[in-house]
């Protein structure tokens, strides 16, 4: 039988631009939150991933050298927007194969070193070199999906502006400032019909996890325990003809078969963070999660069922959009929301009475995949 796996530790930084920093200063904090909340001493645990995409070679041993963590077996993934959510299912793959009792997962990334603008993508990718960004990506879904739903792209601004009202009731989201209607309608094109503020904002984050057998635990001091349910990670299938811009296909497996794993259903969700790197994506996932049916996505978002004391709170930390998608550190940090959020830590933006949570993180531009990597977790208390 497969052994049971549990977060018994969390620690985030603010996330938003400090460019001068390193990725070693920026992170280690709370890489050492999480493992101070355990009270365990360094030497239990057994093995650590670390989650980076763009910040160079070695992430793990260059963050955990300076907290004199060595020694111990280091696994530095990525996975692009899904690098925090494989290392997590990494962790729990081994914790229940009784390969170890404790591990650490952490994922940093510093995007304000590049700059601004988009992601840089692979110029050897047929799409990228041809133009093609993310934002250019989600503008042809919403384009299709308003298209389909027969939905006016004003829309789309409500979801922005619930973001940036959960985003400032969060001490650790970038962007803490609430939005008017009227201001995100007004906010520059990026990408028509994507505006400024229907985008997630580049940045830098660090957020760290540690997971434990119930062995584990009970070496611990810890003495609210959040089960991990369900974890999946799956990668997109390669579909060299047309496909569709307005469902996610990956998505949605990976949501069913996680359910399946943690014997739930969509309205057993409480809160729930998913992957709003656009205002968009946060609609086409709401039917992805069986929140809704297909084209139902507006009316939901408008009944007040995914804002603060509705039905199925969605990104209650102002998701992508306001906390910010500093990318392979983001599988991490919704981790730790939902985590924090089920032990009842969340302060002002604490979703009352959640038990069960969910985190998803995808993503990935490559020509021929819907989506290069999605990975979704399914927590308990």
């Amino acid at each position: 039988m497969k052994r049971r796996t549990f977060v018994i530790g969390t620690g985030m930084v603010k996330f938003g631009r400090f460019p001068e920093l390193s990725h070693r200063e920026f992170a280690w904090p709370a890489v050492r939150e999480a493992i101070l909340e355990t009270s365990l001493p360094k030497d239990r645990i057994d093995v650590a991933y670390s989650a980076s995409m763009l910040g160079g070679m070695l992430m793990g041993q260059q963050v955990l050298g300076k907290l004199g963590l060595t020694g111990l077996p280091i696994i530095n993934v990525e996975n692009a927007c899904s690098s925090g959510s494989t290392g997590i299912g990494e962790a729990v793959g081994r914790i229940e194969a009784g390969k170890c009792d404790v591990a650490l997962v952490f994922g940093v990334e510093m995007l304000s070193k590049l700059g601004g603008g988009p992601l840089p993508l692979s110029q050897d990718d047929w799409d990228a070199a041809h133009g093609l960004t993310m934002p250019g990506i989600y503008a042809m879904r919403a384009q299709r999906y308003l298209y389909e739903h027969g939905i006016d792209r004003s829309e789309l601004s409500h979801v922005s502006v619930k973001a940036r009202a959960n985003g400032a009731r969060n001490p650790y989201a970038q962007m803490q400032t609430p939005v008017t209607l009227e201001e995100v309608e007004e906010s520059r094109i990026v990408a028509d019909p994507l505006r400024l503020l229907h985008c997630c904002p580049t940045g830098d984050g660090a957020a760290a996890l540690v997971l434990a057998s119930e062995e584990g635990v009970r070496a611990s001091s810890c003495d609210n325990p959040i089960e991990i349910s369900a974890t999946v990670v799956h990668s997109g299938l390669f579909e060299p003809g047309p496909i569709s811009m307005i469902k996610s296909h990956v998505s949605s497996k990976s949501a069913s078969e996680a359910y399946e794993t943690a014997g739930i259903g969509p309205e057993d969700i409480d809160v729930a963070e998913i992957h709003d790197s656009f205002a968009i994506a946060e609609l086409m996932y709401y039917e992805a999660f069986g929140f809704c049916p297909p084209g139902g996505a507006v009316s939901l978002l408008r009944s007040g069922a995914t804002s603060l004391g509705g039905r199925h709170v969605i990104n209650p930390s102002g998701g992508l959009m306001a906390r910010g998608h500093p990318v392979a550190a983001t599988g991490v940090a919704q981790v730790v929301e939902i985590v924090r959020q089920l032990q009842g830590r969340c302060g002002d933006h604490q979703v009352q009475g959640a038990r069960v949570g969910l985190a998803h993180a995808t993503g990935g531009g490559i020509s021929g995949f819907e989506h290069g990597a999605c990975g979704v977790t399914i927590l308990k208390r």
